[in-house]
C-alpha cells in the first residue's frame, strides 16, 4: 500500500527515472519465484531480483537468522575488534572455494568486492617489490561494478563516460561471436584464439607493469557473453607465464548458478582471487568477499612489520553481524537442498532445451545459456533498440526480465520448476511473434 506523496525525493540507479515515474512498476511483496505488484499482478521473476535471489525470495529460514543476530549483537567495529559469527563465516564459505583461496577479505557488495580485490592485488606486488606491477587489464563488455576501480576494468562504455580520468588499464576483446557461435548449448566452439589478445596487450605494455587481469567467467551485465571453449584456461596459462594475476569476479557465477559453487569449478580454472557478492546472502542483505590465495595473503601480512596494519583498507560494515547471520542461513539452505549443484542436473538441461526451442521465431538471432544462466538476443528489421519494449511487454505477461540493449537476460532463482521455464519460453515466443511476424 501506498506509504508516500511523491515519487520525486527517489533518485533511482541505473533507471530512466523521469519514464519509471511515468509508469512504474511497483513490487509490493515476493515469495519463492513470485513477485507481486501493488496492482495484485503476480509476477515470475526470472532474474532472481538482480541475479542474487538464488534460494527463491521469502526464505524464513534467513530473516529469523538476522532478527535473532540483530538482539544478540547488530554491530561492532571490524577494525581491531572481531566477533565470532565473522570468522564463523568465513571458514564455512571457504569449504566452497578452490582449494587454495582460504582468505576472506569481507565487502559490502560486489563493486566492493572488485575495489577490494584491485587494491589486494596491488598490494601483493608492492610487498613482493614488485611495485611496478600497477597495470590492469579488463575486458570489453565486462561489468565490474561502479566504484572507480570497476568502471576502469569494465568494459561498458556508458558505465565509463563522463567519469574520466580512470586507472591505468587496458581492454581484452569481448567474446561474443554470434557469426560463428549463434545458438550454441553451453560454452561455444569458436573464439579461443581471443585470450591470445592478452599477449599482444603484454608485449604493448611490457608485462613487468600489469598488476592483474580481471574477468567475468561469463559477462552477465554485458549480455550473458559465454567463454569459448579453453579460453579461461589459456588465460590462466598467460597470466602465470607472465607472473601476474587472475582474478574472476564470480558476482553473478557464484553460488550455484552454473551448477557449481563458483564457475571456477565448473570450468577447471583456478584464478588468484575470487570476486563474489548478491547470492553469498541470497540477496537479503548487502554482502561481498574476496577469496584470496593463501600466498597473496601470506606475502601481503608478512611484509608489514610486527604489530603493524598490513593493508590499509576496508569497511564500516565488513563482515557485518547480520548480514554474516544471513549468509551462514542461506548456506545452510544451498547445502540442505542441494542448490548448488542443481543446474547442472536435469533442471539446467530442461532449460537449456525450451530456450532454444525458441530458434527459429522471428526475430531472435540468437539463445546462448550455461547452467541457469541464458540470453534471448533479438534484431528489429529496421536496427531500431527492441529490447526495452520486450522488457516492457514480458512484465505486461507477468515475466520479470532484464533487458541489455537488445538482450534479454534470465538468472532465475535455482528453485525454479519445469512449468516456470515453459512459461518464460511461452512468453518470449508469443512476443516475437507479436512483434516481428
Amino acid at each position: 500500500m501506498k506509504n508516500y506523496q511523491s515519487m520525486d525525493h527517489f533518485w533511482m540507479p541505473f533507471t530512466a527515472n523521469r519514464a519509471f515515474k511515468n509508469a512504474p512498476r511497483i513490487i509490493e511483496r515476493a515469495e519463492g519465484v513470485w513477485l507481486h505488484n501493488d496492482r495484485g499482478d503476480k509476477i515470475l521473476d526470472a532474474t532472481a531480483g538482480l541475479w542474487c535471489v538464488n534460494a527463491g525470495h521469502g526464505r524464513r529460514q534467513i530473516a529469523e537468522a538476522m532478527g535473532n543476530q540483530a538482539m544478540k549483537l547488530d554491530y561492532t567495529s571490524p577494525f581491531n575488534l572481531g566477533h565470532d559469527i565473522g570468522f564463523e563465516f568465513a571458514e564455512r564459505l571457504v569449504k566452497h572455494t578452490p582449494e587454495n583461496l582460504n582468505r576472506v577479505f569481507f565487502a559490502n557488495s560486489g563493486s566492493e568486492a572488485v575495489e577490494s580485490a584491485l587494491k589486494i592485488a596491488l598490494a601483493y606486488q608492492n610487498a613482493r617489490g614488485k611495485g611496478g606491477k600497477y597495470r590492469f587489464i579488463g575486458r570489453e563488455k565486462a561489468y565490474h561494478g561502479v566504484n572507480f576501480g570497476g568502471i576502469s576494468v569494465g568494459g561498458l562504455t556508458p558505465n565509463r563516460k563522463g567519469f574520466g580520468p580512470l586507472l591505468p588499464v587496458d581492454h581484452l576483446p569481448h567474446t561474443l561471436d554470434i557469426a560463428r557461435n549463434a545458438f550454441s548449448k553451453g560454452l561455444p566452439e569458436h573464439g579461443i584464439e581471443k585470450a591470445l589478445e592478452l599477449e599482444n596487450l603484454l608485449q604493448f605494455h611490457g608485462a613487468e607493469t600489469i598488476a592483474a587481469v580481471i574477468v567475468e567467467p561469463i559477462s552477465g551485465a554485458g549480455g550473458v557473453v559465454l567463454p569459448p571453449i579453453g579460453y579461461l584456461q589459456k588465460l590462466r596459462e598467460i597470466c602465470t607465464r607472465h607472473d601476474i594475476l587472475l582474478i574472476f569476479d564470480e558476482v553473478i557465477t557464484g553460488w550455484g548458478r552454473l551448477g557449481a559453487p563458483f564457475a571456477s569449478q565448473k570450468f577447471g580454472v583456478e584464478p588468484d582471487m575470487i570476486t563474489s557478492a548478491k547470492g553469498i546472502t541470497n540477496g537479503v542483505a548487502p554482502m561481498g568477499a574476496v577469496f584470496v590465495r593463501d600466498e597473496i595473503y601470506d606475502t601481503v601480512v608478512n611484509a608489514a612489520p610486527e604489530g603493524s596494519i598490513e593493508f590499509f583498507h576496508g569497511y564500516t560494515y565488513s563482515a557485518h553481524p547480520v548480514s554474516c547471520a544471513a549468509g551462514l542461513a542461506t548456506l545452510d539452505i544451498y547445502e540442505g537442498e542441494g542448490l548448488l549443484e542443481r543446474a547442472s542436473g536435469e533442471i539446467g538441461e530442461y532449460f537449456e532445451t525450451a530456450l532454444h526451442s525458441l530458434q527459429g521465431e522471428p526475430g531472435i538471432v540468437d539463445v546462448r545459456n550455461c547452467g541457469l544462466v541464458a540470453a534471448v538476443q533479438y534484431a528489429a528489421p529496421d536496427g531500431s533498440l527492441v529490447g526495452p519494449k520486450i522488457m516492457q511487454r514480458c512484465y505486461e505477461k507477468g515475466l520479470s526480465v532484464r533487458a541489455v540493449g537488445d538482450i534479454i537476460a534470465f538468472s532465475p532463482p535455482l528453485i525454479i520448476e519445469k512449468e516456470h521455464i515453459d512459461q518464460i519460453v511461452d512468453t518470449l515466443g508469443s512476443i516475437a511473434r507479436e512483434m516481428f511476424a
